[in-house]
This record gives structure tokens, C-alpha cells and sequence, in this order.
């Protein structure tokens, strides 16, 4: 069996404490991803400055109706979840049947807030 090439807990916690380098920031992150992994990646995305990577991560948890994934890639990025999102969100949240997600993100968009 291959070794993974994520960090293990421990490690993890270091290397989101400590500073490095913005390319071997992204290089775990895309660890992370290939594992599917993406909320433990998205730490190493704000690392690594990878703006496009969260916003891209950010529109699948949109369009997957994710509004866990969704709240967390908004807190990295400092930018609230607007309310046509969340709107979004929801609609798809409701045709894959995610109940729980779907009426969080029709409380928050009644909300207008994040």
C-alpha cells in the first residue's frame, strides 16, 4: 500500500501553526484534495495565497448544496457567503436531499448574512 502524502494529525496542527513556504503550502493542500479531503485543504489554501483554488472549492460546495464546506471556505477567504448563494445553496441542497443544509441556507439567506 502506497504512503500517503498528507500529514498525519499532529504534523498537521505544526504546519498550520508555523509559516512556510506558499508553494509547499499548496503542495499539501493538493495532498488533501486527491484524497478528497477538501476541508482539511483549506487551511493549506489560505497558506498558500491559492485565491482561485478557495473560490473554485467555495462554487462546488455551492453547487453540491455543502453548507458546512461553504461556511468554511467563506471563513478563509473573509468573504461572507452572499445571499444569492445561499439561495443557491439551498435549491441544491433540496435536489439532492440534503434537508439539515438546505434549510440553514434558507435561514441564512433570510438572514442576508452570513
Amino acid at each position: 500500500m502506497a504512503r500517503s502524502k498528507i500529514p498525519d494529525p499532529l504534523s498537521r496542527r505544526h504546519l498550520i501553526e508555523r509559516e512556510m513556504p506558499p508553494a509547499q503550502a499548496l503542495q499539501i493542500a493538493e495532498a488533501y484534495l486527491a484524497e478528497s479531503r477538501r476541508v482539511e485543504a483549506i487551511d493549506f489554501l489560505r497558506k498558500a495565497g491559492a485565491s482561485e483554488r478557495l473560490a473554485a472549492l467555495r462554487a462546488e460546495a455551492i453547487a453540491e448544496g455543502d453548507a458546512f464546506l461553504a461556511r468554511v471556505v467563506a471563513d478563509a477567504m473573509a468573504r461572507p457567503v452572499a445571499r444569492e448563494e445561499w439561495q443557491a445553496l439551498a435549491r441544491a441542497a433540496e435536489s439532492s436531499g440534503r434537508e439539515r443544509y438546505a434549510a440553514e441556507a434558507r435561514r441564512q439567506s433570510e438572514r442576508g448574512e452570513e
